[in-house]
């Protein structure tokens, strides 16, 4: 079947780059002369018919900018039958052949179980700050999100130093640690907490009594949001003070600051590229698949595979913070 209109949205959390992945799929279907439309408010904007007719123009000025203007919104509708069956007659009425997901792991499998369901073409481009999707080696926004971890943790060094304090800093990743494992090495954190790796409320006490021991005035320690060492940070930074009296203990959490900002160069040039690869796959018959970048190629991968979170942390930087936090 010949691709002559395609849908595009975006699902799950907002990430840097959506908007630059968006304009490259508006741009990409201009340039081999497919209509497009943007659906506003992710599945739900499915259900309710909430399409946007958009050209070449009706993108320009969104690269540098962060979150999605086509918004995002969660769609328990979309997880029942009729609400599929409801999205799919209206992509069939407004003469849509086909759909570009932006999105998660989450997204990817509500879009799955719809293209499996309906014969429906559907391509995905991963956009998410927490780069755990099995099958691309980055996500949209995981590279802006930590740039911007790491110019706030060198902020807060900046305190730490002048009061010799020891700063909790809560970063995003409920499940994954790669953000906090990353911006914990490129900010020079002294220890690192994520939940792929326990290290248990003894081990951090002994790591910081050596910090003490070795002449360190202030520390950091970055800790993914899905650590369990304390049922909380703020538990945590209690547990700490309770044993090590001699620290001053203060916490930061990050939060959403993380999914804001301008996108850096590599997350439009990313994203520029997965939108491009998403029509043009969908325009060579393909579907069901994810667009993904592997060794700086552009790749397709099932969104059977692709659905499964990926236990991406590499060992060799655990190594690597461990023996320069010394």
């Amino acid at each position: 079947m010949k691709i002559q209109k395609v849908a595009v949205l975006t699902s799950g959390g907002d990430a840097p780059g959506m908007n630059a992945a968006i304009r490259a799929v508006v741009r990409t279907c201009a340039y081999h002369q497919v209509e497009c439309v943007g659906v506003y408010r992710g599945f739900e904007g499915l259900i309710d018919g909430d399409f946007k007719e958009l050209d070449a123009r009706s993108v320009k000025n969104l690269i540098n900018r962060g979150g999605t203007f086509l918004k995002s919104a969660r769609s328990p509708e979309f997880r029942t039958l009729d609400g599929r069956k409801t999205a799919y007659n209206n992509l069939k009425k407004d003469n849509v052949d086909a759909l570009v997901v932006i999105g998660g792991d989450g997204s990817f499998a509500g879009a799955s179980i719809f293209s499996n369901e309906f014969n429906f073409p559907v391509v995905g481009i991963p956009g998410t700050i927490d780069n755990d999707i099995k099958g691309t080696d980055f996500t949209i926004g995981y590279d802006t999100a930590l740039n911007t971890v790491v110019e706030a943790i060198d902020k807060i060094r900046d305190t730490a130093n002048s009061h010799n304090r020891l700063f909790l800093v809560e970063v995003m990743g409920r499940d994954a640690g790669e953000i906090a494992l990353n911006a914990g090495i490129g900010a020079g954190a002294e220890e690192i907490l994520i939940p792929e790796q326990e290290m248990g409320q003894n081990r951090l006490l002994e790591s910081l009594s050596r910090s003490k021991k070795s002449g360190k005035t202030s520390s950091i320690i970055v800790v993914a949001e899905g650590d369990r060492v304390g049922k909380n940070i703020f538990e945590l930074a209690e547990f700490i003070e309770e044993n090590l009296p001699e620290y001053e203990v203060r916490v930061t959490v990050l939060g959403h600051i993380q999914r804001g900002g301008s996108p850096s160069c590599y997350d439009r040039v990313l994203a520029s590229r997965l939108g491009v690869g998403a029509v043009e796959a969908l325009m060579l018959g393909e579907s069901k698949v994810m667009v993904g970048i592997v060794h700086k190629k552009v790749t397709l991968v099932p969104f059977s595979e692709a659905c499964k979170v990926d236990d991406k942390i590499d060992l060799e930087l655990i190594r690597v913070a461990d023996i320069i936090s010394i």
